[in-house]
């Protein structure tokens, strides 16, 4: 049997799942189970060789209740429709939360299954050894507070890559609801705050994340980095008009800067009408990747699932499935460097250049 293309991927919310069920975590992460769309076992048969793994924090009921998913799902499954979000969550209440999950990714390290990677270095012994090389991700900036001591902690803990919000709002920028159709730009940009955020990550090599920022808030941000522009889980507004997709404009400044985006698996940032139902076939995720490859070239483009945090597709329900999306890329007419690049090539090219290596 021919062993698979090693997949480096751009987002995933595992985190989360154990966050839930901690007294489960051996069960969920080393055996494996029907639930959910990762664990070890499954990763290892789909050739999922690393990526980064995403410290999100819920919102507490104290701050505006929990996201309603079954109100989101209805929503999605009748468009057009635009989400209001809860308030933002104080950091008091987001550490303990964040810290919880940072455990868990530390307790996968301790399994000696799992390597937490602070270079490209570090990612390519890891997936030489056969482990899973994680990146430790934050998707929303709320477990730092503005004095951004608690950002040189991260740093220390082994941070290397942050959002400044999820969709909600925090202390440094504002997120874009979940709207269709919609135009990313739906709010301010970033605060005070966020540009120190920007400067001070800048300066710690930490990649910024540019998905679930509006409009104001990535081109603020693309004013003020001196790194590449990287969104590790979005697709193309030209192909699925989403609050969440990334316009030609956008898509052309992250091609400027020399960086990246991860194609989003979420159905409804892939289908063009915008439904959250899954679909069977591949041409929703081609369109987009035509279309992204079309705006920014071979070397800036690649994969960012959100495993864990959506609806997949009918023929990639969880990470067993990436051999069949790699060979429906081959099917499509991309030749082998390309799927390569695609899975795992452009996204270690694009962390050396993020973290000057």
């Amino acid at each position: 049997m021919t062993k698979p293309v090693p997949v480096f991927d751009g987002h995933n919310d595992f985190l989360l799942r154990l966050l839930h069920a901690p007294e489960r975590r051996e069960e969920l992460w080393l055996k494996g189970t029907e639930e959910g769309q990762l664990d070890l076992p499954r990763m290892k048969a789909g050739g999922f060789a690393g990526g980064f793994f995403a410290i999100w924090v819920p919102t507490p009921e104290a701050v505006g209740g929990t996201v309603d998913l079954g109100a989101l799902d209805r929503a999605m499954n009748n468009p057009p429709f635009a989400m209001p979000l809860p308030a933002e969550v104080p950091y008091e209440q987001a550490l303990p939360v964040a810290m919880a999950e940072v455990g868990h990714l530390l307790w996968m390290e301790r399994t000696g299954t799992l390597s937490i990677c602070r270079s490209v270095a570090d990612i390519r012994a890891a997936m030489a050894a056969g482990r899973i090389a994680a990146i430790l991700h934050m998707e929303g900036a709320e477990a730092i507070g503005t004095d951004l001591d608690a950002l040189h902690v991260w740093h220390a803990v082994g941070l290397r890559s942050l959002g400044p919000v999820w969709s909600r709002p925090t202390a440094f920028a504002h997120g874009v609801p979940f709207a269709f159709p919609s135009s990313p730009d739906t709010g301010d940009g970033l605060t005070g705050a966020g540009k120190d955020l920007v400067r001070e990550c800048n300066r710690l090599k930490i990649m910024l994340d540019l998905s679930h920022l509006n409009e104001k808030g990535f081109d603020d941000i693309a004013a003020i980095s001196d790194a590449p522009l990287v969104a590790t889980h979005s697709n193309a507004h030209a192909v699925t008009p989403s609050s969440r997709n990334l316009t030609d404009r956008q898509l052309a400044m992250i091609r400027e800067s020399r960086g990246m985006v991860g194609l989003n698996y979420a159905v409804g940032f892939l289908r063009p009408d915008g439904l959250g139902a899954a679909f069977e076939g591949w041409d929703p995720v081609l369109r987009h990747l035509d279309h992204l490859i079309g705006q920014l070239g071979e070397d800036h483009v690649g994969l960012g699932s959100d495993f864990d945090g959506a609806t997949m597709p009918a023929d990639l329900r969880d990470v067993a499935g990436l051999p069949r999306l790699l060979d429906a890329l081959r099917a499509y007419g991309f030749g082998e460097e390309l799927v390569e690049k695609i899975a795992h090539r452009n996204w270690l090219a694009v962390l050396g250049r993020v973290w000057g290596e």
